[in-house]
């Protein structure tokens, strides 16, 4: 009965420090794209290395292990990919980080389609980068980051040229 009570106390003890690593007043990790190079794919894929920077705008250092991106595009997933990569981030600092994403030839394709389909490559097209770093214990630190990439001129107007 001594060791339930034990166990619990531990646990909810825990609970409350994972909860410590989401304390409010910590800003959100700032992320971009610094470069996308080409890696070898199987047959149906397209893969690339994709550098990130971090950017950790706390007074605190952002210890990681493993990290997720999915790009999204149109409100559908495009590239995904995962690394087992370690790093900290330093307090006020940055880092990169290196993830290999798959892009599938059919993805490709279905938003091809839907672009051919709708607006094509006229309007502006929206993407959001979703991505976390795995933290020891709870603390996973979860990011985005959302653009528009406006790839086209004008539409063509009533009026023609």
């Amino acid at each position: 009965m001594m060791n339930r009570r034990r166990a619990l106390l531990y646990t909810t003890a825990l609970c409350g420090l994972a909860g410590c690593a989401a304390v409010p007043g910590h800003d959100p990790v700032q992320v971009t794209v610094v470069n996308i190079d080409p890696i070898e794919g199987e047959s149906l894929e397209l893969r690339f290395l994709c550098k990130l920077r971090l950017q950790n705008p706390n007074d605190s250092a952002i210890a990681f292990r493993g990290a997720v991106i999915d790009l999204q595009v149109r409100g559908t997933t495009l590239a995904y990919g995962v690394s087992d990569v370690e790093g900290t981030v330093p307090p006020f600092g940055e880092a990169l980080v290196e993830v290999p994403v798959t892009i599938s030839a059919l993805r490709v394709a279905r938003q091809a389609i839907g672009m051919a389909m709708g607006d094509g490559l006229q309007g502006p097209i929206d993407y959001v980068l979703l991505g976390k770093l795995g933290g020891p214990m709870f603390g996973t630190v979860r990011f985005e980051s959302r653009g528009v990439l406006n790839l086209g001129g004008k539409k063509a107007g009533a009026g023609g040229g």
